[in-house]
């Protein structure tokens, strides 16, 4: 069967994907001692490489090694090795289409656990209600701090071009640290960094500058971008529109829009305040308005698990679908939809009323999934989300001490 999903997609870095289909990032948390990929890692993208899709978008990898996401995050830093990272580049490159590395850096979204820094645009708190708590408190970072941080984005750029990698994602979505920046709720500074949206965008666009300036110019980069944060006052569709242009003449080659946050888990199909009711393609609605302004390819990841459901959204003006969920069940998706079928098996829904434990488990669900894919085994879509949760909780705990011991190290050293 033809389609559009089959057709190469032309970059403006003049770099050519297979097909308009990516997976995209996904949390892995699977980091071996050292915070380095191993050979979990490189089986699962293995798998993926073969399932045939154009683009595979890993996991973020943590610019800071003090500032992770979980205690199994993958650091690409200065000190970093490179080995593994070519062989993670290797892997998902065997089915002969390109991955990126995604590159971010958690700001306020650290858990209280975790050693290290916890930063922010400003001293705002994440707000989980009861669940507040499983946050560290952050600190407003200082001019120089934001002006390092441009700089760490930069040299994890350039270190995944020399592993193999054909381009990096911006994380700038999902509450992380350049949405923070972005959000004025969170963001309530009053220098240079706040206040308007081009002020709030300025460490943003300062990134991609840095990162372009650092990498060759065949080398892709993209910016991962909340199409809405779903919390009233915050970042909204007609923010992503001013900033989708303010990135356009400074090198990107692709947005991809998604939306949400801790507070507001949009990405996994349940804002706070309900505003997206889509069983699919949750920010098509937001996603087709801004495609008709947009001067960048856009790529739409989330809730899309059927062939219709990509077909209707590139129909919509979008270059690229992006899936995460859906891959981690069915890893050779793409390579069904090729031949005419479609997956026969769905992840087992999350309905618990508690919206920031339904999130948590349902990423534990995924992540369960993705270790069986990297071992080499069927996945098990009906496992308990409360099973996959202890069962996360539990390796998450051990992989804590680990990086405790790590992190204590490697402050030595230096």
């Amino acid at each position: 069967m033809t389609s559009e999903l089959f057709t190469p997609l032309p970059l403006p870095s003049g770099q050519v994907l297979n097909n308009r289909i990516a997976k995209a990032a996904m949390e892995e948390n699977m980091a071996a001692d050292g915070q380095l990929p191993d050979e979990e890692l490189f089986g699962l993208y293995r798998r993926w490489a073969a399932g045939g899709t154009g683009l595979l978008i890993t996991g973020n990898a943590m610019v800071h090694a003090e500032a992770l996401t979980g205690p199994a995050g993958v650091v690409l830093d200065a000190a970093a090795p490179l080995e593994p990272f070519a062989e993670w580049a290797e892997a998902g490159k065997s089915g002969g289409g390109s991955v990126w590395m995604q590159i971010n850096h958690p700001g306020r979204q650290i858990g209280s656990d975790m050693p290290g820094v916890v930063w922010g645009p400003s001293a705002v708190a994440v707000d989980l209600g009861r669940h507040s708590g499983r946050f560290g408190r952050p600190v407003a970072m200082t001019p120089e701090q934001i002006r390092a941080t441009v700089t760490r984005y930069a040299v994890t750029a350039r270190r995944a071009e020399q592993a193999g990698f054909d381009g990096v994602e911006i994380h700038a979505a999902h509450g992380y640290l350049l949405s923070q920046f972005l959000s004025p709720l969170v963001n309530r500074r009053t220098d240079q960094w706040g206040g308007s949206l081009e002020n709030r965008a300025r460490m943003l666009l300062d990134i991609v500058r840095a990162v372009r300036a650092a990498v060759s110019p065949s080398f892709a980069v993209a910016v991962k971008l909340n199409s809405a944060d779903f919390q009233r006052g915050g970042f909204d569709a007609d923010d992503a529109r001013q900033v989708i242009e303010m990135l356009a003449p400074l090198g990107v080659d692709l947005v991809e829009l998604s939306g949400g946050s801790y507070e507001s888990p949009a990405m996994s199909g349940r804002p706070a305040d309900a505003r997206t009711q889509a069983r699919e393609a949750y920010f098509l609605e937001l996603a087709k308005d801004l495609v008709k302004s947009s001067p960048l390819p856009l790529m739409l990841t989330g809730g899309i698990t059927r062939r219709e459901t990509a077909e209707r959204v590139l129909d919509s003006g979008v270059a690229i679908i992006g899936m995460g969920t859906a891959l981690a069940v069915t890893p050779d998706l793409p390579e069904r939809w090729r031949t005419g079928r479609e997956a026969d098996r769905q992840l087992r829904p999350v309905t618990w009323s508690d919206k920031a434990l339904a999130s948590a488990a349902g990423m534990a669900q995924v992540r369960h999934q993705m270790r069986r894919i990297a071992r080499g085994s069927r996945p098990t879509p009906n496992t308990h989300p409360a099973i996959a949760l202890l069962t996360e909780q539990l390796k998450q705990r051990g992989a804590l001490r680990r990086y405790r011991t790590w992190l204590n190290t490697a402050r030595r050293a230096a």
